[in-house]
């Protein structure tokens, strides 16, 4: 049996967090909720939520420490210098919060080295950019000189999802700081420790206290957070509904929004895609995260005249993956738990709830018995195995609806252009993924699928350090983009600054808009 290092874990995690406000940990006055490990359903530590309160008095130290222009108006070397900083901490630490990342989210040890090995490009590429921006002279008529400038927006939130806690976290926090904006995050409950520990970093780093500050709690905080009327901007990765929801408060008080929403993405094989290398980017669009990303692979689409051989593969994959389904914290494991009993239970009504024409070929039940590889007991946690779904309709909740969890429909086309319909029959447009080896063809259905990201031969490639590489939805998967240049101006505005380089001698005689007579006057 595999001896887990969960007891190395857990040493990493501090008996009960709170809120970090105005650069510490403060005891705060809301609800305390239990952070459970998924893998056994057992607290791994507790969280005082912020209470309304917390949040007033949060969002006024952010707003104050702006106003100061601590942060605000720092140069920019100085800001860059202290995002480089707070890069090679968090790359000093990655090891100790990719178990921690495990150990709250269920997400295999594999996956969470991977994953956080990266997070310092995303501060390290805003760092760079923040210290290379430049301004623009505008063209003018007359005597007039106008620079165009960025300026932060002031205090912005941002609410991050349970998935990929510190990641998402880390992709909102670096451009946002970088611009000069002072920041609250409310983390996801069921997963906020990495993005609290993540706060005594950037303090550690010499970001000034309250520019950013970690709210953590329910609805209830949320709701306090989004409604407040100083805030410039609301930044939100979640579900479609919650999203509707979010939007609809912060246009009430006309600050700007980005969303990263629901996705459904299809995965479209063609017959002339490398049968083997489909199967493993398929399994791996699929299965990843246990399938809760937004862009999983949730609706996979084959031709027909290679239905059938790719069918039996893909099969065989994920009989593969479920037998090596085990400990999280064990490198060997393939995948993990779904992160709550309640996901849990909403992946089995998905399955419960199939029509009569639908076919499960593998998969579709709990997992119970202990692990074949590492005699883990499965039966503790929420462990669900790889499904695939044969004979889906575009119609039928499966292919319409999130489960968010490793289940995928399966469908079968002819031709091109049934292949892209099929793949466009959905009210998401996050994310999908083309396999084919002719170029043309790639190009033609990239360019026809109604998505903000498409992957040929390949997918979930994500590159933080690429202005042109920007990450958001269509259709009813969001608004605004991350990453990039584009991620960095939404964070910012532009402000245009208009001097009169004319003489006094010329400004009396032609600036005068309301002298006596009928001299020439200018305007414009």
């Amino acid at each position: 049996m595999f001896t887990t290092p969960v007891r190395r874990a857990t040493s990493l995690v501090r008996a009960q967090y709170g809120p970090h406000i105005n650069g510490k940990f403060v005891e705060g006055s809301g609800v305390s909720i239990p952070v459970l490990n998924p893998s056994t359903n057992q607290p791994i530590t507790s969280v005082i939520s912020a209470s309304p309160s917390d949040v007033t008095s949060a969002i006024s130290s952010a707003q104050e420490v702006f106003n100061a222009g601590t942060w605000s108006r720092a140069p920019v070397i100085e800001r860059s210098k202290a995002l480089t900083r707070l890069a090679r901490l968090l790359e000093a630490r990655v090891g100790d919060l990719a178990e921690v990342e495990s150990l709250q989210t269920g997400r295999t040890i594999r996956e969470m080295k991977v994953q956080l090995g990266r997070l310092p490009e995303w501060i390290d590429y805003f760092a760079a950019l923040v210290r290379t921006q430049q301004g623009f002279v505008a063209p003018t008529q007359g005597p007039l000189l106008n620079y165009v400038t960025r300026v932060p927006l002031g205090v912005v939130a941002q609410i991050t999802p349970f998935n990929h806690p510190l990641l998402i976290a880390v992709k909102k926090i670096a451009p946002a700081l970088a611009a000069g904006n002072s920041v609250i995050v409310k983390p996801s409950e069921l997963a906020p420790i990495t993005v609290l520990e993540f706060a005594e970093l950037a303090v550690e780093a010499g970001i000034p206290a309250s520019t950013l500050q970690i709210l953590p709690g329910g609805p209830e905080t949320g709701q306090a957070i989004v409604s407040d009327p100083r805030l410039k901007k609301v930044d939100v990765t979640a579900g479609t509904a919650a999203g509707r929801a979010i939007g609809s408060t912060v246009g009430k008080n006309l600050a700007s929004y980005t969303a990263e929403l629901g996705g459904k993405a299809p995965i479209v094989v063609f017959r002339d895609a490398d049968i083997e290398s489909a199967v493993n980017g398929a399994a791996f669009a699929c299965f990843v995260a246990s399938g809760q990303t937004c862009v999983s692979g949730t609706r996979l689409i084959v031709e027909g005249s290679i239905y059938d051989e790719f069918v039996e593969r893909f099969v065989k994959k994920m009989k593969s993956i479920e037998e090596r389904m085990g400990d999280p914290m064990n490198p060997k494991s393939t995948m993990g738990p779904l992160i709550s009993a309640s996901a849990l239970a909403r992946t089995e009504s998905a399955i419960s709830n199939l029509p009569p024409h639908a076919q499960i070929l593998h998969g579709g039940k709990r997992l119970v018995s202990p692990s074949p590889l590492d005699s883990f007991p499965l039966s503790n946690g929420n462990f669900f195995p790889p499904t695939l779904v044969a004979n889906v309709q575009p119609t039928d909740t499966l292919w319409t609806e999130e489960v968010f969890g490793p289940v995928v429909a399966l469908a079968q086309f002819h031709g091109e252009e049934q292949g892209v319909q099929l793949a466009n029959a959905c009210k998401y447009g996050l994310g999908a993924g083309i396999w084919t080896r002719d170029v043309g063809k790639a190009v033609r259905v990239s360019r026809e699928i109604e998505a903000g990201l498409v992957w040929v031969n390949a997918h979930h490639r994500n590159d933080p350090s690429s202005p042109c590489s920007p990450w958001g939805g269509m259709k009813e998967s969001g608004i605004g983009r991350e990453n990039g240049m584009e991620a960095f101006e939404s964070y910012s505005q532009s402000k245009s600054t208009i001097i009169c380089t004319s003489t006094v001698e010329d400004m009396r005689a032609k600036d005068d808009w309301f002298a006596e007579g009928d001299g020439e006057k200018r305007y414009g």
